[in-house]
């Protein structure tokens, strides 16, 4: 179906669970993935400037989040993104360039290194990634403790649906304010009604459940470093150079990159200098195929 001619809305089926696509423009593909406690609409703008630079963007609302079924199990980034893998092929892409943020770093990454004849470019934006980077330490001061506590918090089983059931709108707006340097500018609304909707809230904290999975099968993936180009984006009032630290050792060919005057919420909070970032390091894939099909 189309909205505003703008998106069209795919649900792509894996394993008998639907997984939720949107997609914009066309040419080469790009996936987007979101983190959490976000949804597909976190890269809109990001899909607009995509679709009128030349490139198809694909966004996904990850298995458990936004409009994509709920499954028991798969949670942890192996799963997740062997799961976005056979989405894009299912959409009829094998090779395709990754964007990933938070959360979806996580995936993306995993994505790469289980994948890496179909992932022809990475850029990965506001996270450390569980099993690269040190765990952070529970006696952290309250400064750095705003982005680490909930860490600990969402791997507790049961507890956090108790405690937040009907109280989802008070505790994602603490997180949207403590992450955020631009608010205005997030669609806070919209992810607390997908993150109230039934399941919501498990679906989300089933990746932090999953961070020892995800950890084991990282320590393995860092005996390998990734061999296509990697961009790490960060925020000035958020993970700053984290991405680019926790990557620096496992990529071959890597570069970063801090936007000032941003909070976490990067796609959404500066989308004109994130994407003055992003899109010469995507175009830089479109000038090699176009070199390869004039030669």
């Amino acid at each position: 179906m189309q909205d505003n001619a703008q998106h069209t809305h795919t649900y792509v089926r894996i394993d008998g669970h639907r997984v939720h696509c949107v997609t914009a423009g066309s040419g080469q593909p790009v996936l987007l993935i979101p983190g959490w406690p976000q949804t597909w609409f976190a890269w809109r703008h990001v899909m607009a400037a995509l679709a009128q630079r030349g490139f198809l963007a694909v966004a996904v609302d990850p298995p458990g989040t936004g409009h994509s079924d709920r499954p028991p199990t798969g949670y942890d980034t192996g799963a997740t993104a062997h799961t976005l893998h056979r989405v894009m092929a299912a959409l009829g892409h094998d090779r395709y360039q990754v964007v990933g943020h938070d959360v979806g770093m996580w995936v993306a990454y995993a994505l790469a290194c289980d994948h890496p004849g179909a992932v022809t470019r990475l850029a990965l934006t506001e996270a450390v990634i569980p099993g690269l980077a040190p765990a952070p330490g529970i006696f952290a001061p309250p400064a750095e403790n705003k982005f680490l506590w909930h860490f600990m918090f969402n791997q507790v089983a049961d507890l956090p649906e108790t405690l937040i059931a009907g109280r989802e709108a008070a505790y994602l707006n603490f997180m949207f304010d403590q992450w955020s340097h631009r608010r205005d500018r997030v669609a806070v609304d919209t992810y607390i009604a997908a993150y109230s909707a039934p399941g919501g809230l498990r679906g989300g904290f089933a990746y932090y459940r999953a961070i020892p999975e995800t950890v084991r099968q990282n320590r393995e993936r860092a005996k390998r470093k990734l061999a296509m180009p990697v961009l790490a984006i960060g925020a000035e009032h958020a993970t700053n150079d984290a991405p680019l630290v926790t990557l620096r050792d496992n990529a071959i060919d890597l570069r970063g990159v801090v936007v000032p005057d941003c909070g976490h919420f990067i796609m959404e909070e500066a989308p004109e200098a994130f994407m003055a970032e992003l899109l010469p390091f995507l175009e830089a894939q479109q000038a090699g195929h176009a070199h390869v099909r004039s030669s």
